[in-house]
């Protein structure tokens, strides 16, 4: 039962790392796609802000091939719970960051297709969104890493 909960705990956070990146990169892509339509010479100056979403989608699928080392069949259910619990943290937090960093690179990606020239500040606020995930990944491989 235990190896079941792991694995169901691992799955949930690479699966919703990855939906909640697919979100945000959906919003980003259609913000650029409207942008580079009047002036694809921008295609640099947004590519970064449209990728910032993509993170989390990478940070739950490093946390889950981690986790997965933690992992065998002679789990007990209380040592399967704490893998769940340890993928929390990165879980949620990379699918909520995910997609409102989505949403804030959204406005940014508009304000460089009307201004080019505060692309590179543009970065900063999608990026302290980044920063929970980020934090989330760190608690969840000090959790996972007790194991």
């Amino acid at each position: 039962m235990g190896y079941t909960i792991a694995l169901i705990g691992i799955a949930a956070c690479v699966l919703l790392c990855g939906i909640g990146s697919c979100i945000g990169l959906y919003k980003t892509s259609t913000a650029a796609a409207g942008v580079l339509g009047e002036d694809p010479k921008k295609f640099g100056k947004v590519m970064v802000l449209v990728l910032l979403p993509a993170t989390q989608g990478i940070y739950g699928f490093i946390i889950g091939i981690i986790a997965s080392g933690s992992v065998n069949a002679a789990m007990t259910t209380a040592q399967g719970w704490a893998i769940f619990s340890a993928m929390l943290p990165m879980t949620i937090s990379g699918f909520v960051s995910a997609w409102f960093q989505g949403k804030s690179a959204v406005n940014c990606i508009y304000a460089v297709g009307k201004q080019e020239s505060l692309s590179g500040k543009m970065i900063v606020y999608p990026g302290m969104i980044e920063f929970y995930a980020i934090l989330g990944l760190i608690i969840s491989i000090m959790l996972v890493g007790q194991f």
